[in-house]
């Protein structure tokens, strides 16, 4: 075990309840909770393997009066030292230099291993760590993502990806996710790394807790030895990210049309599978009430569990529902500009499709939850709209029965024709 030389306070803390030695996760479970017992880290306490694995390893160590304190915060500095001990973590190509002038003399060591390591950039801070001061979770996905990073470049391909996303947490859809922190968000989120909390929060300012970085050390582990690629949510968020929909991971079988669903005449160039092409682009409409354009479309199979399910499902989907004759539900964000005024029903008859409909948001319990921007927000008396540019979720149903013509159509101003059909 690394010694590390301490004094005062300091040394007072780490003795006590602080980070000490340098193991690596990768020991049972079942030793782990064999050697440590803690007396408020019961057997049923949500975080109990993790805290007792973390501290058989050497990441943490208990107080004095037997206790581990799950939900204090852990500062910025011992978390540096937790991922600088990180050994299967490789250092990254270009090196950063510690310039940091407030960190603690028992941290500089880990801060400068975790920098190393590809963990902490200090060019995107101004000289301070504010070492001291607690973690917070949206700084911690930061960390963690960029750590990701340098274990495999597709992860930094992932972060690119994701910037222009539909997020699955509360702050996206309420606007208070920074633009800053959303790409790893993003990221962590679609990795399993990191989950929203029961509010459907993130909680990008919440405090990390000791509890939260012993689980966080062991997904960590595993997730950087998975491919970007292995990760369903993480290739939906890239996905939507890129195009604008996870049609093509949730629904596959829906392919660009063929020529044979056009007539002769028709110029089937401008025929296209690749939403990413109409996405935010005016479309025609059937009636002139208001031009529109598509901001995302996202798609949930109702009739999967587990990891099969759209990292989306709970966004939009209450657990017990379920779809007739084998549909999906699609939910689509609008992008209006009514030119003079416009009601519910108008919207409705702008896109004649059970698919992208504008006529109703979704009316889950969960959608509630997550904030999403409801039609009915902006609605005023006799169902006619109060805002002249509304933004919003619709609710439709993406079919597979033929007889029911599941075709999705959409054609920009410009002639493209999105069409897509199941195959």
């Amino acid at each position: 075990m690394r010694k590390m030389m301490i004094s005062g306070v300091t040394a007072l803390a780490l003795l006590t309840g602080g980070i000490v030695g340098f193991g690596s996760v990768g020991s049972s479970v079942e030793a782990a909770q064999a050697t440590t017992k803690f007396k408020d880290v019961p057997a049923t306490h949500w975080a109990s393997s993790a805290i007792n694995l973390a501290v058989e390893q050497g990441y943490f160590k208990g107080y004095a009066d037997g206790t581990f304190k799950p939900s204090s915060p852990v500062t910025k500095a011992e978390m540096a030292s937790i991922l600088g001990r990180l050994s299967e973590q490789p250092n990254a190509s270009t090196q950063e230099q510690n310039n940091f002038t407030d960190i603690p003399e028992w941290a500089k060591s880990g801060v400068s291993i975790a920098i190393a390591k590809g963990f902490i950039n200090p060019s995107n801070y101004k000289g301070k760590l504010d070492a001291q001061g607690a973690l917070q979770r949206g700084e911690m996905a930061t960390w963690l993502t960029q750590g990701l990073t340098v274990v495999d470049p597709e992860y930094k391909q992932a972060l690119s990806d994701v910037t222009n996303t539909v997020v699955p947490a509360k702050e996206y859809f309420t606007g208070k996710l920074a633009s800053t922190q959303k790409n790893a968000v993003a990221v962590a989120l679609g990795t399993g790394l990191m989950s929203v909390a029961n509010d459907k929060t993130f909680g990008v300012d919440r405090t990390t807790t000791r509890a939260e970085v012993a689980v966080l050390i062991a997904r960590y582990a595993a997730v950087s030895k998975t491919k970007p690629a292995d990760f369903q949510g993480l290739n939906e968020l890239r996905a939507v990210g890129l195009t604008g929909t996870n049609l093509n991971i949730i629904a596959p079988k829906y392919q660009k049309a063929g020529p044979e669903k056009f007539s002769e005449s028709y110029d089937y160039s401008k025929v296209t599978g690749d939403f990413g092409k109409v996405r935010n682009q005016e479309l025609v409409t059937v009636t002139n009430y208001a031009d529109l354009k598509v901001k995302n479309w996202i798609i949930v199979n109702p009739y999967v569990k587990g990891t099969e399910r759209s990292i989306y499902y709970p966004v939009f989907v209450d657990e017990k529902d379920r779809l007739l004759r084998g549909a999906y539900y699609s939910f689509t964000e609008f992008d209006i500009s009514i030119k003079n005024s416009m009601n519910q029903l108008q919207a409705g008859s702008l896109i004649h499709s059970p698919t992208i409909n504008a006529l109703t948001s979704p009316s889950t319990k969960a959608f509630s939850e997550y904030g999403p921007k409801h039609i009915n927000d902006l609605l005023g008396p006799k169902g006619v709209f109060i805002v002249k540019n509304p933004v919003y979720w619709g609710h439709g149903l993406l079919h597979f029965d033929k007889s029911l013509n599941p075709g999705v159509r959409l054609t920009l101003k410009d002639g493209t024709n999105y069409t897509v059909v199941p195959n």
